[in-house]
C-alpha cells in the first residue's frame, strides 16, 4: 500500500501523528482538529475542515462531517483519536455510518471504558487486574470520606474539566501519601467540584507504564498488535507522554489479549498497564480509539490504521511485519520533561539523533514540525514583542503570521 496516494481519504479527528501513520501507508487525509494543529501543514493532508471549538455543538460537528463525506467521491474512513471525538462518533454512529466508514467497539462498552468509575465496575465484573479504587463526590461542605483502599494512592478526575486543569495543571492525577495528606487535599477538591477516583498507587516511575495496542476485526480476530513502554512524560509524574518506545513485551501482549477476549472488544484499543516492584502488571485504563502510538507502530512494522483502512475499503491488508524497536518523541515537549528530570541535554540530543519517529517531522514531510511547531514556539517567545516594537503600540496578532507573508496578512 505504501506509495499509493489515491482512494478514499482517512478522516482524522486528532493530530499530526495520526495523519503521519496514514501517510506511511500512502493514505491521504482529511483533517478535523485544532485550527493551529501541525497536521494542517502535512503533505499527506488533502482537506482541512474548519475547527468547531465547542463540543456542546454536537449536531453542528456531525453535520459538518456528513457534509464533507458526501462531497467526496468515496466515503472516507473515520479515525477518532480523542475521548471527545470517540464519544461523538459512537453516539452518532448510525448517522455517520450512512456516509463514512468506521469500526468501533460496542457503544455501551465505549461508555464504560471512557468513564473511570464505570470502568472500575466493568473490571470487577470481568476480573481484570486493576488497582483498587473508590469514586468520590467532593460537593461543598462534604466531610472527608472514609476510604477503603490503602495508602499511598492517587486522585484523578472522572473527566478532565477546566476546573481540574486550573487545579492540577497538565497532570492527570495528584499523589496522596497518607490520611493526613488526603484530609488536607479534600477542601481543595471540594472547590474544584469535579467527581474523582481515589485509586491505589502502583509504585514506580512513569517509565513502568507499558501498553498493548491491538486491532480486533469485525469477526473477533486479532489483525495486528504491538506493545510499548513510556520513556518520559511531562509533568514527570502523571503527565502526558513526551517520549515512548515501541518494543515487544511478551507478557504485556499475553495479558492484553486476555483482557480483550474477556471484554469481546472490537476495533482499535490501547491498554495501559503499570509494572509493580515484583513485576506484576496492573491494568490502569483502556482507550478504544486511535492515538499517537500508531505512528511509531507503523514504522515498527504494524500499521493498525492501515489495517483498518484495508478492511473498511475492501483492499488487501498490508503485511504486519515482526515488530522492531522504534522510539518516538515530541521534541519541544520532551525538552521540558528532560529539564524537569535533570537529564543532560547533551545526552538527550544524542538520543534524539537515534529517535526513529519525531512528532510532526519526517524527511519527506518537514512542514508540520517547522511551520506547525517550531515557528509558533519562536513566535510565542519573540514575535509579539518585536511586532509591537515595529508597529508602535499596536497589539500583536493572536496567531503567528505565516512565514513569508507580511505580519497581519492572511495566507
Amino acid at each position: 500500500m505504501a506509495g499509493r496516494d489515491h482512494g478514499p481519504l482517512g478522516l482524522v479527528m486528532g493530530d499530526v501523528d495520526m495523519v503521519r501513520a496514514l501517510g506511511v501507508a500512502g493514505i491521504s487525509s482529511a483533517f478535523f482538529g485544532f485550527a493551529d494543529d501541525a497536521a494542517r501543514r502535512s503533505r499527506h493532508m488533502r482537506i482541512a475542515m474548519p475547527w468547531i471549538d465547542q463540543w456542546e455543538r454536537q449536531e453542528d460537528i456531525v453535520a459538518a462531517l456528513l457534509d464533507l463525506a458526501r462531497s467526496l467521491p468515496e466515503p472516507p474512513v473515520l479515525y477518532p483519536q480523542t475521548d471527545a471525538t470517540l464519544l461523538l462518533a459512537s453516539r452518532h454512529r448510525e448517522r455517520l455510518g450512512d456516509a463514512l466508514r468506521l469500526i468501533l467497539a460496542d457503544p455501551d462498552l465505549i461508555e464504560q471504558l471512557v468513564d473511570k468509575a464505570r470502568f472500575q465496575a466493568l473490571a470487577a465484573q470481568h476480573g481484570l487486574p486493576v488497582p483498587r479504587a473508590q469514586r468520590l463526590r467532593p460537593v461543598p461542605d462534604a466531610p472527608v470520606p472514609v476510604l477503603d483502599i490503602p495508602y499511598p494512592l492517587i486522585v484523578k478526575p472522572l473527566t478532565r474539566t477546566p476546573a481540574w486543569s486550573a487545579f492540577a495543571g497538565s497532570g492527570k492525577a495528584v499523589d496522596v501519601g497518607d490520611a493526613s495528606a488526603f484530609a488536607a487535599l479534600w477542601p481543595q477538591l471540594r472547590l474544584v467540584g469535579t467527581e474523582v477516583i481515589a485509586q491505589q498507587r502502583i509504585s514506580g516511575p512513569e517509565s513502568r507504564i507499558e501498553s498493548y495496542h491491538v486491532y480486533v476485526d469485525a469477526a473477533g480476530a486479532i489483525a495486528g498488535e504491538f506493545t510499548g513502554r513510556k520513556i518520559r512524560t511531562f509533568p514527570p509524574d502523571y503527565g502526558q507522554s513526551t517520549a515512548v518506545a515501541v518494543v515487544w513485551l511478551p507478557d504485556v501482549a499475553e495479558v492484553g489479549r486476555d483482557v480483550v477476549s474477556r471484554l469481546a472488544l472490537r476495533g482499535v484499543a490501547k491498554l495501559d498497564f503499570k509494572r509493580d516492584d515484583r513485576g506484576a502488571l496492573h491494568l490502569l485504563e483502556i482507550n478504544p480509539r486511535f492515538n499517537l502510538w500508531h505512528y511509531p507502530g507503523a514504522l515498527a512494522g504494524v500499521n493498525l490504521p492501515a489495517l483498518v483502512y484495508a478492511d473498511l475499503t475492501g483492499r488487501p491488508r498490508p503485511t504486519a511485519r515482526a515488530v522492531r524497536t522504534v522510539e518516538w518523541c515530541d521534541p519541544l515537549q520532551d525538552l521540558r520533561a528532560v529539564h524537569a528530570t535533570g537529564v543532560s541535554k547533551v545526552a538527550w540530543l544524542r538520543w534524539l539523533r537515534r529517535c526513529g519517529a519525531i512528532c510532526g517531522l519526517a524527511r519527506e514531510d518537514p512542514a508540520p514540525f517547522l511551520l506547525g511547531k517550531v515557528w509558533p514556539a519562536v513566535w510565542l517567545r519573540v514575535g509579539p514583542a518585536r511586532f509591537r516594537a515595529a508597529r508602535g503600540s499596536a497589539a500583536a496578532p493572536d496567531a503567528p503570521p505565516v512565514p513569508g507573508e507580511p505580519p497581519g496578512s492572511s495566507a
